[in-house]
């Protein structure tokens, strides 16, 4: 039996936490990122590139193992297979593109990227089944932000790439294969079966409204900055604002929390009180 957090707060930290895994999961967008430096580097002509490209794409695409786990397993297992499947299969292709291990065979590269990006189904999968469970009133709506926020990620890898790792495929890699993953693990702590808030939240759909403008506004400056990052010559300290203006936008969403914590709304006290148990806990903790 999953043991579920209660409260009115934990479904939205989990929603907050669930932005940052999907911009992860989009790490299978970066093959054009890399991809010429494969061909540079270790000399592929352009029909085996080509393949390696089908492996990115598999990779991402399977998820049916994810989903059959996702019904027997607390998410914090599907997180940890998608961090260890990410680490393995980007770190063998770092270890051949930095030359560190020379002469590795192309078919091991080739699975290796399967791998890799079958990471993203695993993250993806366990994010929007935990939080359309968390919200089993607003499914649709959740599963639309979630899903938002994936089609920004490409955006986001992009101004990482250029502006944090200064087009470096072999650090874009070496931060597909450790820092994709321990951000990962940090959320496995947030993304977790909650107790759905009782009853009808008016401030609910406000909530999800103010979500949803944070990943339009985060979608529309992300685009802003790399376009001028294109045009303008930026020096180091402006690309550097441009890099942690994003990051705040990227955590807007657990804005919400916040706000509950500091301004809980009467709707939230009488969900709380009317929660089995409660009673008990108040004598617990002596008051």
């Amino acid at each position: 039996m999953v043991e579920l957090k209660g409260g009115t707060r934990p479904p939205w930290v989990g929603l907050g936490a669930a932005v940052w895994v999907q911009i992860a999961a989009g790490n299978g967008y970066n093959f054009p990122l890399y991809s010429h430096s494969l061909k540079s580097v270790l000399g592929y002509n352009q029909h085996q590139l080509t393949m390696l490209g089908v492996a990115n794409d598999i990779g991402e695409s399977v998820g049916i193992l994810p989903g059959l786990a996702c019904n027997k397993f607390p998410p914090w297992v599907i997180l940890l297979i998608g961090a260890f499947a990410c680490f393995l299969g980007y770190g063998v292709l770092w270890l051949a593109l930095s030359r560190t291990v020379l002469s590795l065979p192309y078919w091991l590269l080739w699975v290796s990227l399967c791998i890799a990006t079958n990471s993203s189904a695993w993250f993806s999968t366990a994010v929007l089944v935990t939080n359309m469970r968390n919200f089993p009133l607003s499914r649709g709506t959740v599963a639309g932000i979630i899903k938002g926020y994936a089609g920004l990620s490409a955006a986001v890898y992009t101004e990482i790439y250029s502006v944090l790792l200064r087009n470096s495929s072999t650090k874009l890699l070496l931060f597909l294969a450790l820092g994709i993953p321990t951000l990962c693990l940090v959320m496995m702590y947030f993304v977790r079966p909650c107790t759905p808030a009782s009853g009808d939240d008016s401030s609910e759909q406000s909530h999800f409204l103010f979500t949803q403008a944070a990943s339009i506004v985060l979608g529309i400056y992300v685009l802003t900055t790399t376009i001028l990052d294109d045009v303008l010559s930026l020096n180091t300290p402006v690309s550097y604002t441009f890099l942690v203006v994003m990051v705040l936008l990227l955590m807007a969403p657990l804005a919400i929390p916040i706000k509950m914590t500091f301004y809980p709304s009467n709707h939230s006290k009488s969900a709380i009180l009317s929660q089995p148990g409660w009673t008990d806990e108040i004598f617990k903790s002596g008051k």
